[in-house]
């Protein structure tokens, strides 16, 4: 049997502030739903990450 963490999230990038608090994640804030696009897009090209939509207004950044 394999055990152990395969999944780690990298980032959190939302619109609102009082959505995410949390010390252990990087979280980056976007002033526009496009801006918070782009930065999901390119952390996660940097990390060799997914995107995830939690459709509450913020993406994470997983590695699988």
């Amino acid at each position: 049997m394999d055990f152990g963490i395969k999944d780690n999230i990298i980032a959190i990038i939302t619109t609102d502030r009082s959505m995410v608090s949390t010390t252990t994640v990087p979280v980056f804030y976007a002033k526009t739903e496009e801006q918070k696009e782009k930065i999901a897009l390119l952390v996660s090209k940097i990390t060799m990450g997914m995107v995830h939509d939690l459709e509450n207004g913020s993406y994470v950044i997983v590695k699988h």
